[in-house]
């Protein structure tokens, strides 16, 4: 089995925003979200973080909030016994035809490269429709979560006929549980 577990960020681990997530005073956990990253360190699994920061190009926030946010997410999990093995974002806009931005699978090859692993076989774990994709262009196995923007996806989960038979959580807490069962 694949010991590779990569998150989104919002959404997953912290409260999602349609105004961006901009600070670390706005950047708030899930609960139970650094508990459940912690029981799979523990379990013996890495844990690593791929997200679209497209806040940073549009200007909405710094790369200095944006560590700031990173800092706070590392020290929840970190308090909790865990850590994560590699966080990786994508700094683009929509419009920048980066490689990184989900749905494509550039931030898991980035998380590849740096873990020294293959993603396939690993599970992806998202709140939105690109999430999925990307894990599923880069081999993984995909859960959707119904926190973030997880419910509003779920018509568009059931639509897209090569995600259409994806697992769905409630939220990383029960995606954990049923990953350790």
């Amino acid at each position: 089995m694949n010991k590779l577990i990569i998150l989104d960020r919002d959404g997953v681990i912290n409260q999602d925003s349609d105004d961006y997530v901009k600070s670390v005073d706005e950047w708030i956990p899930i609960p139970g979200s650094a508990q459940a990253i912690a029981r799979l360190c523990k379990a013996g699994f890495q844990v690593a973080v791929a997200t679209n920061q497209s806040g940073l190009a549009r200007g909405y926030f710094s790369q200095a909030d944006l560590d700031a946010m990173h800092d706070k997410m590392a020290a929840l999990v970190k308090a909790e016994g865990g850590e994560f093995a590699h966080i990786a974002w994508c700094p683009h806009g929509p419009d920048d035809h980066c490689d990184c931005r989900k749905p494509l699978p550039g931030l898991i090859h980035q998380i590849e490269k740096a873990l020294h692993v293959s993603a396939a076989g690993a599970w992806m774990v998202g709140d939105s429709l690109r999430d999925l994709q990307a894990g599923a262009a880069a081999g993984c196995q995909v859960a959707l979560v119904k926190t973030g923007k997880g419910e509003k996806t779920l018509p568009k989960l059931a639509a897209d006929d090569a995600l259409k038979n994806s697992n769905v959580f409630a939220d990383l807490s029960a995606f954990v549980d049923f990953i350790l069962a």
